[in-house]
């Protein structure tokens, strides 16, 4: 063999190993999109949870102020209650003095 057919041999085999890098470097770059597909999913699917966890927040907040305010309304209507019972026996004895 002489220089010229080493040195295409040679050419050709490193040719063959870039191709064979290439296709090495070509499926692990289909693998890592795969990856940054499968992670995007997961992370639209977390925010999705995470918007329905802040609309639950939002509903339980409202009904605890509503349950609040139920309460005062409670202790409201008692104590409106006991104010109307005590302008009638005011009332009561105005009515007998007379």
């Amino acid at each position: 063999m002489n220089q010229n057919e080493k040195d295409l041999s040679v050419f050709q085999t490193r040719v063959r190993q870039m191709i064979l890098r290439f296709q090495e470097l070509k499926q692990e770059n289909q693998e890592l999109y795969a990856i940054v597909d499968e992670n995007e999913q997961i992370i639209d699917q977390l925010k999705a949870k995470l918007a329905q966890q802040e609309r639950d927040y939002q509903s339980l907040k409202t009904a605890r102020m509503l349950e609040i305010t139920d309460g005062d309304l409670d202790g409201a209507k008692e104590r409106l209650a006991s104010l109307i019972r005590s302008v009638n026996k005011c009332i009561t004895m105005l009515s007998d003095e007379k």
